[in-house]
């Protein structure tokens, strides 16, 4: 039998080492389903139960694996719903390459079923790469690019493959005119920048007497160097929610996360530092970076498209992190005065305080801080964490400390909801001797959550570690919109948008087969947290936590806050019945200083 263009794609794929892809059939990849099944199913067909969540598998493995994720789908639909999920790999710069088929080349043109124009709709979330196979010589060279493209510039491309091509026999490039021959591989490099640059970066921070670093999930692979960067600079060191696994959280002058779902000495560190050092982010919101003209800054990303946003930098370092690093330390002074890095210090400890106290806050019935926080102490060191979008990433950001070999993630920059599940799916794909934990809330679940359990539950048992743990916080309210329309339009809760069903969670995760604990006490959390880490399966555990716990912004005033309860108090419903009575006594117990005046936000300013 000679040889079809999809069994080449497939060949392909296995030269390119891909060992998985994630996918949903339809009848526009029929020949590729044909020849996934004359390939013995190599690589993996991996069946989502939804497109859009087989992209969010496929970004996941990438962000986890370090690997091009795969995905695939038909034409017309199935290539629409993979949109969302490659909009998140394009913004947080993971490389993934979607395969999807097109209606034959003879019915392109006519309004036929199913068709829509791929090119014209893939060109912007694929716009590194998008092109349609309409020969077969022309496969390879296409499919190279893409991968290659990819890799180079960890962002989406696209292979738009008719059905029709699909079936026809392969035949390779020849060496003729306007035949394109393609070779496979992608070495690894790492780009430095000049020595010049190296010098007035090295002068800029040695003039710091307060040094403030900024590390992004590029800076992931040069742990120890910017470890060694901030001893040197006596510096604190502030992470991008991409970058919360890229520097340990125990270390004492790690300040954690920035940004709304930030803390509060990552906020400080930027309000009073007079120097700035970015590497390898491009968190997006300017409020939380120094005041323009109070700090000078330097930037490292080895994408020279990334420099030079959202801070005035004096001086942009083009270049691999880890390379960039080794190169700038020796041109670093060590710092005499100790007062900086012990003031960051002091108000980290601190704010490890705050959090303790804060999970400690009595709520009706489960304190959500209390869930994550009672989970921090439990992580296994080899622990794969992911966050959906809304009031669970609050508390992955805030309350879990991530060190050694832990990895996490989110969707960071197009913050949607529902990649949770399916990000540790693709997680386990790419790491199935390590457990797994994802962080939702009740509506990312019920969006897709539920679903993508049967996906879990049709490969947990390929696993070698089969621990995968799904985390609802169920509090029955769209919870982070709910918050912010409190917080920014001082508007009570509008029931008809934000109020969700409750659902047994955990009773449908037994029905498939896997374990499932409803938990209705707080003294049942960290039994809870225990028993599904124990557990011989995937474990679906249903917090039933308190919708009026406040995800409290790290600048945050204390008139600010009232104006969210005074919000509340306008409602008529039952769900806030319960704190109209001394809701502002209860909410100032979340304030970073608990109860103490000087600790709140905006103490500084006489607020």
């Amino acid at each position: 039998m000679s040889m079809k263009v999809s069994d080449h794609v497939l060949e392909r794929l296995r030269d390119w080492e891909v060992e998985y892809v994630f996918a949903y059939p339809g009848d526009g990849i029929n020949g590729l389903l044909a020849a996934w099944g004359r390939a013995d199913d190599n690589p993996r067909f991996i069946q989502a139960r939804h497109e859009e969540m087989a992209a969010f598998e496929a970004v996941g493995y990438a962000k986890f694996s370090g690997k091009v994720g795969v995905c695939a789908a038909t034409s017309g639909p199935g290539a629409i719903h993979l949109l969302n999920g490659l909009y998140d790999a394009k913004l947080d710069h993971v490389p993934v390459v979607a395969i999807v088929g097109q209606t034959n080349r003879s019915a392109m043109g006519g309004s036929y079923q199913q068709e829509v124009d791929l090119l014209s709709l893939y060109k912007d979330v694929a716009s590194d790469f998008c092109e349609m196979v309409t020969v077969p010589e022309q496969l390879p060279n296409v499919l190279d690019r893409a991968m290659r493209t990819a890799m180079a510039r960890r962002s989406v491309c696209a292979v738009i493959i008719p059905a029709d091509v699909q079936e026809l026999d392969y035949s390779p490039p020849e060496h003729a005119f306007k035949m394109v021959p393609s070779s496979l591989g992608m070495p690894h490099y790492a780009p430095v920048p000049g020595d010049d640059d190296l010098a007035r970066a090295a002068e800029v921070l040695n003039a710091g007497e307060k040094v403030a670093i900024l590390v992004g999930q590029g800076a992931r692979s040069a742990r120890t160097e910017v470890m060694s960067v901030a001893e040197r600079l006596d510096a604190g060191v502030a992470k991008a929610l991409l970058g919360k696994d890229a520097l340990d959280d125990d270390l004492p002058y790690v300040t954690g996360s920035i940004g709304l779902l930030g803390t509060r000495p990552s906020y400080e560190l930027m309000m009073e530092c007079d120097t700035l050092l970015v590497i390898g982010s491009s968190f997006p919101y300017t409020q939380f970076l120094p005041e323009f003209g109070q700090a000078r800054a330097v930037q490292i990303d080895i994408d020279p498209h990334m420099v030079g946003l959202r801070y005035p930098f004096e001086v942009n370092l083009v270049g691999d992190a880890r390379e960039t690093l080794t190169r700038l330390l020796p041109l670093l002074k060590t710092h005499k005065n100790k007062s900086w890095r012990k003031k960051v210090e002091k108000d980290v400890a601190r704010w490890w305080e705050v959090m303790q106290r804060r999970a400690a806050v009595d709520a009706d019935p489960i304190n959500p801080e209390y869930v994550a926080h009672a989970l921090n102490d439990l992580l296994p060191e080899n622990v794969i964490l992911a966050a959906d979008s809304g009031s669970a990433a609050n508390w992955y950001a805030r309350h879990l400390k991530l060190r050694g070999a832990m990895r996490g993630s989110l969707s960071g920059t197009l913050a949607t909801m529902g990649p949770g599940v399916p990000y540790v799916i693709g997680a386990k794909f790419a790491h199935g001797d390590r457990p797994a934990i994802a962080l939702v809330g009740d509506g990312a679940m019920q969006m897709n959550g539920m679903a993508e359990l049967i996906t879990v539950h049709k490969y947990w048992r390929e696993w070698q570690d089969p621990r995968l743990i799904v985390a609802v916080l169920n509090n029955q309210d769209l919870n982070q919109v709910t918050w912010e329309m409190r917080a920014m339009a001082g508007a009570p809760q509008f029931e008809e948008s934000q109020s969700i069903p409750d659902v047994a969670y955990a009773d449908f995760a037994r029905s498939l087969g896997l374990n499932g604990i409803r938990v209705e006490k707080p003294d049942e959390v960290q039994s809870a947290w225990e028993a599904a880490l124990a557990s011989d399966r995937p474990c679906v555990l249903d917090f039933v936590t308190d919708p009026a716990v406040p995800p409290i912004p790290p600048h945050a005033t204390l008139d600010q806050i009232e104006a969210a309860a005074t919000a509340i108090l306008k409602g008529d419903s039952d769900r806030t019945a319960m704190v109209r009575q001394g809701f502002k006594a209860k909410v100032q117990e979340f304030l970073p200083g608990g109860r103490h005046r000087e600790d709140r936000p905006g103490a500084r300013d006489g607020k």
